[in-house]
């Protein structure tokens, strides 16, 4: 069984996540009862060490990234996202207020309640169809500023293979 850091909180259900120092947090209801959730983890031990892996692995290719190497890649990330941002945009009827290219390291993309678009620069060592998949799916977020099924029916009439392309991210 793994240790991990426990989050309680007014919500409904539990979820686990794996924060950057490859540790378990577990966020639970507040009165839901430990044996409950140390259940939860052991019933999860699959999944956990599945992403303790895949953080490893991105950690490991984040950190043999060098000064030259980062600067191509946002270079790259400026020329490409734009266009495509441009492009599915005019396919699903939306339009951001702005595009920009960061250097987020735990999340591909994300729009802002002003309906901004962000982008990390690290999305250009996937392949094209994985970034095709998070323009969209930011874009998406224009219309439906949650992850509802009324979001992914969106999702899914311009990549109807999107859940194939969102395993590319996930390293599934």
């Amino acid at each position: 069984m793994y240790d991990y850091i426990l989050k309680r909180s007014n919500r409904r259900t539990l979820s686990l996540k794996i924060d950057n120092d490859l540790k378990v947090v577990v966020s639970a209801p507040i009165f839901l009862g430990k044996n409950k959730i140390d259940e939860f983890v052991l019933n999860h031990t699959e999944w956990i060490d599945k992403h303790i892996e895949l953080m490893k692995k991105k950690k490991r290719v984040i950190e043999g990234l060098d000064a030259m190497k980062i600067a191509e890649l946002k270079e790259l990330a400026k020329r490409v996202i734009p266009s495509k941002v441009e492009y599915y945009s005019g396919l699903m009827g939306v339009k951001p207020t702005g595009i920009k290219i960061t250097s987020a390291k735990n999340r591909f993309g994300s729009c802002s309640g002003k309906n901004s678009l962000c982008f990390s620069y690290l999305l250009m060592l996937y392949p094209d169809e994985a970034v095709d998949y998070v323009v969209v799916h930011e874009l998406a977020h224009i219309k439906h500023h949650n992850h509802s099924a009324a979001f992914y029916k969106f999702v899914s009439k311009i990549l109807p293979d999107y859940k194939k392309r969102e395993a590319i991210l996930k390293g599934v």
